[in-house]
């Protein structure tokens, strides 16, 4: 006779739950799944981005000013705590400062929130707790002394709901169902629309009615977001959970050399990742500056806000996401539809044009003296944002497959880790707009993303065996 495992028991249900789901297309040719879980993101970004508006502009303007700062908890250790990184702060520098420390660690929390799932509680449990924390988190920001408690509680949310969630996203699919790559961007089509809407509620309750209105707003939307994602459970990947004493634990396989492997390869390609998103994440920091003196931004007899030009990459990359997954799916109805990793070197190839628009712009202007009209950023923005729409979502899908099972919550984790690389790199590269003419600082990124493109090519080369894993493999595993 023979026994099994409860690790082999939980993998034949998931994979049950896979094999099952490959018939069933109710949400847009998807599982429902994929439906519960983009709704539930969308709040969880909403809230989010929402509050990420306003957060700067609440800090600089209100509460890091005198008579207010001095009534928030434990601002004196932890204002020390940043001047020992960034040096001597006055309040706007620590406003700022605050913002670039939640910005970034943001991306590391969720490491934490992968191993609570992978090797404790499970995603489902672990992601309704996140939920829950944020929404404490975003009301305490409305209470000037609990501020920084509501801080660290978002953090440790966003580290329980951010990984996880897309991991259920990817435990919809078999391993090798083409669908996956087109489930993740759907999923992030949600995420721009949020990006969108967000600031555009939050924004104006926070600044024309009142902060703690806009930071209650961004309350509000991420537990719509958890109700949501607790009436979708029945549609989630199941997982097995064990009794150790009076505590349920999940079942995971034990890793083998070659999984280690392949965990080896997909960190070092994050640096590589980083590298090739340095246009796209480049728009939250210089572009605007030279957007400002190299468009000419007059719009309905008067000047548009620099900080709009968010909206217009926003409204782009929703569309062409949309078309770019109506394009893989024309595709895939006449030819076999190319792996993750193949679509990353095409959208990084892509993109990495979109930086030689802006030199040619600012070739144009010290030519002219006269700035580009604004129009002609539309050419920048679906030159990055196609190519955008084949890295970031598709990334997910990719580290989400190629992961070794036990460890698909914390190796999603570890792949947001080449944004903080990212956002850390692009804020260095802004620093040579003004020791460099428009075209040479232009140029330099399209090198960068030009040498991305190279290595990730070279990775699908030698290395595709281990990140395009296929049903034998899962098997053989």
């Amino acid at each position: 006779m023979t026994t099994t495992t409860g690790a082999e028991r939980a993998g034949d249900s998931l994979s049950a739950f896979q094999e099952k789901n490959r018939s069933i297309t109710s949400f847009i040719g998807h599982p429902p799944g994929v439906g519960w879980l983009s709704a539930a993101e969308f709040w969880e970004r909403f809230a989010y981005y929402g509050m990420q508006a306003l957060l700067v502009l609440y800090l600089s303007h209100y509460l890091f000013q005198p008579g207010t700062i001095e009534h928030v908890w434990g601002i004196g250790w932890f204002s020390h705590a940043l001047e020992s990184i960034y040096g001597p702060l006055d309040y706007a520098a620590l406003a700022s400062a605050v913002v670039g420390f939640y910005t970034a660690t943001v991306y590391l929390t969720p490491i934490l929130g992968g191993y609570i799932a992978d090797r404790l509680i499970g995603r489902t449990a672990t992601v309704a707790i996140g939920a829950g924390m944020m929404a404490a988190g975003y009301f305490l920001l409305c209470i000037e002394h609990t501020f920084l408690i509501g801080i660290f509680a978002l953090l440790f949310g966003v580290g329980c709901f951010k990984g996880n969630i897309a991991a259920q996203v990817g435990d919809l699919y078999t391993i090798d169902d083409a669908r996956r790559a087109d489930g993740f961007q759907i999923y992030f089509l949600g995420i721009q629309m949020a990006v969108i809407i967000a600031p555009l509620i939050t924004g104006t309750l926070g600044e024309k009615v009142g902060w703690n209105w806009g930071f209650a707003s961004a309350g509000v939307g991420i537990l719509i977001g958890l109700i949501i994602y607790l009436f979708g459970r029945s549609a989630y990947p199941p997982e097995k959970l064990q009794k150790k004493g009076e505590v349920e634990t999940v079942v995971r396989p034990p890793l083998t050399a070659k999984d280690w492997g392949v965990v080896a390869i997909l960190v070092a390609l994050l640096p590589v990742l980083a590298l090739a998103l340095v246009s796209n994440q480049q728009i939250f920091n210089a572009y605007l500056i030279w957007a400002e003196k190299n468009y000419d931004l007059a719009l309905f007899g008067g000047t548009m806000p620099t900080s709009w030009m968010f909206s217009i990459d926003a409204v782009v990359s929703t569309f062409l996401m949309i078309g770019v997954i109506a394009f893989w799916r024309w595709y895939g109805r006449h030819w076999p539809e190319p792996a993750e990793i193949t679509k990353i070197v095409i959208g990084t190839a892509i993109s990495a044009t979109a930086p030689l628009v802006l030199a040619l712009y600012s070739q144009i202007v010290v030519q002219t003296g006269h700035p580009v009209p604004l129009w002609w950023s539309v050419a920048f923005h679906v030159l990055n944002d196609t190519g955008f729409s084949m890295v970031l979502p598709v990334g997910l899908a990719l580290y989400s497959r190629a992961a070794p099972k036990g460890l698909g919550g914390i190796m999603i984790a570890v792949y947001y880790i080449h944004l903080f690389i990212g956002n850390n790199l692009v804020g260095y590269l802004g620093g040579f707009l003004d020791k460099m003419s428009g075209a040479q600082f232009w140029l330099m990124h399209a090198a960068i993303m030009g040498v991305a493109t190279v290595l990730l090519f070279l990775a699908r080369v030698f290395l595709g065996r281990y990140l395009v894993p296929t049903k034998a493999d899962e098997a053989a595993a």
